[in-house]
């Protein structure tokens, strides 16, 4: 009879995201994982296999819990052109308010990983490709509803503005001036 898990799964994941977050793939170890989670490390191979697998399923938990959720919380509760605006500012202010300058999980994921590991960078393809497919849908209801010139190209519109966050995420790492951020930000919504 299997023995049941020690730990919560979920919660396992949550922390573990956040370990990954902050010390990277590379940095980060097995025993790191079962040390932050409080658990053996038998169990923690036991329930996820390898460090890799872990790693993965806590970029898809950072996916749906944390991106996700945001941009459908966006989408759902905002005219579009607004929707588009909050993502920008609330990115800007959660860049500038993080005392550890962590980044975007995803955007280190893509620095890190993509480069030297093709299922990872196909992850990280489909979640760049679903903030983008948020910008084209509200981009999208924008033009149907007269809020944007109908001379504007959505999809080229959604690709320059996935480009300006992810510099914007990447900036504040080097610079979390929210002065400088805003400024940025304000660039980007100029495209609008």
């Amino acid at each position: 009879m299997a023995r049941e898990l020690q730990f919560d799964r979920e919660t396992a994941l949550d922390l573990a995201l956040d370990q990954f977050w902050s010390h990277g793939f590379n940095d980060t170890s097995m025993r790191d994982l079962a040390a932050r989670l409080g658990v053996s490390l038998s169990s923690l191979y036991n329930t996820f296999g390898d460090k890799r697998t872990m790693f993965l399923a806590a970029l898809e938990r950072y996916d749906t819990q944390i991106l996700g959720r945001r941009l459908d919380d966006l989408e759902r509760n905002h005219p579009p052109l607004e929707a588009v605006r909050c993502l920008f500012e609330s990115m800007a202010a959660d860049c500038a308010a993080d005392p550890v300058r962590r980044g975007c999980f995803l955007v280190n994921t893509a620095l890190e990983m993509s480069p030297h590991d093709p299922d990872i960078e196909r992850e990280v393809r489909a979640k760049l490709g679903s903030i983008e497919q948020f910008f084209l849908r509200t981009l999208g209801t924008a033009l149907s509803r007269g809020d944007l010139s109908r001379d504007r190209d959505p999809k080229v519109m959604a690709a320059q503005l996935l480009a300006a966050l992810l510099g914007i995420r990447v900036l504040a790492r080097a610079n979390p001036d929210p002065e400088t951020l805003d400024q940025v930000v304000r660039g980007a919504l100029a495209l609008l």
